[in-house]
C-alpha cells in the first residue's frame, strides 16, 4: 500500500485512564487539548509512540449513517438493483468498537458477515449542504467495518436489528485528515480474513460520491461533529466465525484490525 496521503493523523487513545484526542507527528503522538473540531489544533505534551498507545475508535458519533448498495458489484452479488437515490440506514453509537477490539457474534444470529468500508468523519455541524460545498464538512476519513447479522437483516423489514448489535461498527485506527475529495475517491480498499484477501476495490467505484451522500443526508438530518458516514461496501462480503481475525486496509489511511468471538 502507499504511504500516508493525508497531512494529518488524528487519533483517540487511553491516556492515564482517560480517552484523549491526539495528533501524530513523525510517529509520535501529542495531545490535542481542544480536540480536533475547532480551528485551534495546537499540540500539547507528547504521550508516546503509536506502538505504545492503546488506540480507541477515532470518533464519538451522535449517529452513524450507513449507505446500502453503493457499489454495483456488491448489489449484484446480493441479486438486487442499485438504488436510484442513496439508501440510508442507521447504526447506533453503541455499536462502535475500538481498533483491536473484539466483535461479538450474537447468539441470535447464525450468519454474521463483514463489510469493509471507507468511513467519513464529519468535522462541523452541517444542514442542507449543497454538493459543491459538502467535502468541506469532512474532518477526515477512517476505516469502518459494517458488521451485519445477515440472517436477521433478511428476516426483518428494517435493518436496525441486523446492523445494530454492540461491537458491530469497528472504526480506526485513526482519522486521516487533509485528503482532497479527489484523493478520497481513488483509494484502494482491501479486506482480509485470517490473511486471505476477501475484498479489493477502489473507492472510485462508489455509485454515489462522498459529496453526494453528505448533500443527500443533510437534506434530512443535521450532521454533528464526529458523526460517521459508512459509504458502502464493495463485493466480496462473507461470513465471520469465532476465532477469525479481520483486517481492513485503505490505501494511505491505515489498517483496522479486529478479532471475532
Amino acid at each position: 500500500m502507499a504511504e500516508q496521503l493525508g497531512t494529518q493523523r488524528i487519533l483517540r487513545a487511553l491516556v492515564d485512564g482517560r480517552p484523549e484526542w491526539a495528533m501524530v507527528r513523525g510517529g509520535e503522538a501529542f495531545l490535542l487539548p481542544d480536540g480536533p473540531f475547532g480551528s485551534n489544533l495546537l499540540l500539547g505534551r507528547r504521550i508516546g509512540s503509536l506502538e505504545e498507545l492503546r488506540l480507541l475508535a477515532p470518533a464519538v458519533p451522535t449517529k452513524i449513517i450507513g449507505i446500502g448498495r453503493n457499489y454495483v458489484a456488491h448489489a449484484a452479488e446480493h441479486g438486487v438493483e442499485v438504488p436510484v437515490e442513496p439508501l440510508l440506514f442507521l447504526k447506533p453509537p453503541s455499536s462502535v468498537l475500538d481498533p483491536e477490539g473484539t466483535i461479538v457474534a450474537p447468539a441470535l444470529s447464525q450468519r454474521v458477515e463483514y463489510e469493509g468500508e471507507l468511513a467519513l468523519v464529519i468535522g462541523r455541524r452541517c444542514k442542507a449542504v449543497a454538493e459543491p460545498e459538502a467535502w468541506a464538512c469532512v474532518l477526515g476519513v477512517t476505516c469502518g467495518i459494517d458488521v451485519t447479522a445477515r440472517d436477521i437483516q433478511r428476516a426483518d423489514p428494517q435493518w436496525t436489528r441486523g446492523k445494530g448489535f454492540d461491537t458491530f461498527c469497528p472504526l480506526g485506527p485513526w482519522i486521516t485528515a487533509g485528503l482532497s475529495e479527489a484523493q478520497a475517491a481513488a483509494l484502494r480498499l482491501e479486506t482480509r480474513v485470517n490473511g486471505e484477501l476477501r475484498q479489493q476495490a477502489s473507492t472510485g467505484d462508489m455509485v454515489f460520491s462522498a459529496a453526494r451522500l453528505i448533500a443527500y443526508i443533510t437534506q434530512v438530518m443535521t450532521l454533528e461533529p464526529g458523526d460517521v458516514i459508512l459509504t458502502g461496501t464493495p463485493e466480496g462480503v462473507g461470513r465471520l466465525v469465532a476465532g477469525d481475525r479481520i483486517e481492513l486496509e485503505i490505501e494511505g489511511v491505515g489498517v483496522l484490525r479486529n478479532t471475532v468471538e
